[in-house]
């Protein structure tokens, strides 16, 4: 129990280093990009059909196109990312690296023809529904709850996933959603709970404190 909530603490420490720096990233690419005009984002979004921007899909999420823009993704962005690297950053990564994928395929398989995409908040909804799903799949008591809290919470982005806002990407919100839900199943947890001999149960009953343990360890908590 001391070894798992040691982790958990240090887990938790690293992921909110992680989008400190992360925010600190993409605020000072915004400053840059506003006294350029926002060029950076017109070179370095995603612009749909165009093969060789596929590229762009890792570098559209650190860019913006207004203040009002990268503030409505800050931080939602800074909390679903951190909920989704707290629980270790070799699964974040790589579930980071699914959801600009999936989202920057779909925007640029399905955007209007030659439309520049650039913005955070492809990587919000698939921290969202990887966050989700993941305390579903991996059946560990405490991420479930906090994927049910996230789910009421953030229950109304889900509205960004369909073609209802102008100048809205809706198909990146979309693309993200999925890939954040693709990389919780891709990731879930398949290692199989420790199961204890029914001979060691019989011979040598355990304290109330160590039973407590164990309940606390088969709980995944």
């Amino acid at each position: 129990m001391a070894t798992r909530m040691t982790r958990l603490l240090s887990d938790s420490r690293t992921a909110l280093f992680t989008m400190l720096g992360i925010q600190a990233v993409i605020w000072s690419v915004q400053v840059l990009n506003w006294l350029d005009d926002y060029g950076l984002s017109r070179e370095f979004g995603l612009r749909s059909e165009q093969l060789g921007d596929l590229p762009e899909m890792f570098t559209s999420p650190f860019l913006h196109f207004s203040w009002e823009h990268i503030e409505a993704n800050s931080w939602p962005l800074f909390v679903l990312g951190f909920l989704a690297a707290a629980r270790g950053m070799q699964k974040f990564l790589l579930a980071s690296l699914v959801i600009m994928v999936s989202g920057g395929l779909t925007v640029w398989l399905l955007e209007s023809s030659n439309t520049v995409t650039a913005g955070a908040s492809g990587m919000v909804y698939g921290y969202l529904g990887y966050v989700v799903l993941r305390g579903l799949l991996d059946r560990k008591v405490l991420d479930a709850v906090v994927g049910v809290v996230v789910a009421v919470l953030y229950s109304s982005l889900l509205i960004g996933v369909l073609p209802v806002a102008q100048g809205v990407s809706w198909l990146g919100h979309l693309g993200g959603l999925i890939g954040g839900l693709a990389a919780a199943v891709l990731l879930r947890n398949r290692t199989p709970g420790p199961v204890a001999p029914a001979s060691a149960s019989a011979s040598a009953p355990n304290s109330p404190g160590t039973a407590l343990l164990k309940q606390l360890d088969d709980l995944g908590i």
